[in-house]
């Protein structure tokens, strides 16, 4: 996919619940927002976010959130033309087999 640049600020996800909306135990908790900020402070900025067909973000808000912290004007991304279809559906994150 094409990389092009895109301001950090210009998300709207930054307005909205894009962590804590799934159906589970997780609330934002003070934890919970720490367990955020170290990966936010982990993440490498030199990797392109993914924007989904309608240029939402699939991968990268802890970037984002990073790039906006750092005062970062622009970062990478890529978007998908055609949204591929879902691995799972309606399922419970916590119960999708992650690779360590």
């Amino acid at each position: 996919m094409p990389v092009f640049t895109v301001a950090p600020e210009s998300f709207s996800e930054l307005d909205e619940d894009h962590w804590y909306f799934h159906d589970t135990d997780l609330l934002p908790t003070p934890n919970s927002l720490i367990e955020h900020m170290k990966i936010i402070n982990t993440a490498k900025l030199d990797h392109p976010i993914i924007l989904d067909e309608a240029g939402r973000v699939m991968d990268g808000m802890h970037r984002i959130c990073k790039a906006i912290l750092q005062e970062v004007p622009e970062i990478s991304a890529v978007q998908f033309q055609a949204d591929p279809a879902p691995d799972f559906v309606n399922c419970n994150p916590k119960e999708l087999p992650y690779d360590a």
